[in-house]
């Protein structure tokens, strides 16, 4: 694909459940839509997802293929396997040249990866479904157990770890509320915080209540033998055994083909969008983890896809008949 090619409807940055999903209803509204997509998921170690609705068991990755095919099969679908390199806001006369009628367009530039071509696209609307880069604490053999024994999110994995001796492992001041939704599936929990002081006392004393431990001391790493976790050791060497459990990453947002373009981020990071899911920039979008509160289930990343998808969509009718955003 070149620039020279007809101009687009939008431009998704991100083949996630969102960014398909979102495409897939914009498609369905008879508009021009590309999917740039590295194909490379922040969850792409876990070997199954759950919630989803008639796919409950599916590795994401295989998820993510599904909705590719659908997507793909309407005449006006893109899928390019490329990275979002540049974000280039066009001028209002760029934009009119291009057929959009209220004077605001984007330039989208992509590296092709494996393989497959550079894309250039110039779009009417961006929108940013590209997912949130993880940061892992820095234990040595954490990766070894992540997406396996451990995991980031309760409400996806939890079920899995009935009854099963569990660490909470991070430095998060949510600690003391993804504990309690822990409680619900193993009795026998450690909430370890590496030597952040992010549990308050009272927090603490309501968690011994039901009979959950904090450990304050440093983490040295995760061990185990072969693909099994059996344990967490601290600083000191002692081993405390656990066969599983969750842990808060940190996350950024990779938004760098934004360039100088300044976007709004709440205190955690995420892009900031407003109730029709635009972002501080006119006519860029944002869903997905990327944006508050971030990382969810993939069924709610989906539904967050659609129904931003039919916001952006009137948005565009409207502007075409110059009667302004949507504010409904």
């Amino acid at each position: 694909m070149t620039a020279n090619e007809a101009p687009i409807g939008v431009a998704i940055i991100g083949g996630g459940p969102a960014g398909l999903s979102a495409g897939l209803q914009l498609v369905r509204a008879n508009r021009r839509i590309a999917i740039l997509d590295s194909n490379r998921p922040r969850h792409s170690a876990t070997l199954q997802s759950h919630g989803f609705l008639t796919r409950d068991g599916v590795p994401p990755l295989e998820l993510r293929r599904l909705g590719r095919e659908e997507f793909e099969a309407y005449p006006s679908a893109i899928y390019a396997q490329a990275i979002a390199r540049e974000v280039i806001p066009l001028s209002p006369d760029e934009a009119l040249a291009a057929g959009f009628p209220d004077g605001i367009g984007f330039r989208v530039e992509g590296t092709g990866i494996r393989g497959s071509a550079d894309a250039s696209f110039i779009a009417r609307r961006v929108l940013i479904a590209a997912g949130l880069v993880e940061e892992l604490p820095a234990f040595p053999m954490i990766r070894a157990y992540y997406g396996t024994a451990l995991h980031s999110c309760v409400e996806c994995d939890g079920f899995e770890k009935t009854d099963t001796p569990l660490a909470l492992i991070g430095e998060s001041s949510d600690l003391f509320a993804r504990a309690l939704l822990i409680s619900r599936f193993s009795s026998d929990l450690i909430v370890f915080t590496n030597g952040a002081d992010t549990v308050r006392a009272e927090q603490e004393a309501q968690l011994e209540r039901i009979g959950i431990r904090v450990e304050r001391r440093p983490i040295d790493d995760i061990v185990g033998e072969r693909a099994d976790m059996t344990g967490v050791r601290l600083a000191d060497g002692e081993v405390i055994p656990r066969a599983g459990g969750f842990v808060r990453p940190r996350w950024h947002a990779p938004v760098e083909f934004l360039g100088e373009l300044s976007i709004a981020r709440d205190d955690w990071g995420l892009v900031e969008v407003d109730e029709r899911g635009e972002t501080s920039i006119r006519g860029i979008y944002a869903v997905g983890d990327i944006v508050p509160p971030g990382p969810q289930q993939l069924i709610i990343a989906a539904g967050n896809g659609a129904r931003v998808a039919g916001k952006l969509n009137l948005d565009m009718i409207r502007g075409a008949l110059g009667v302004g955003r949507v504010d409904d």
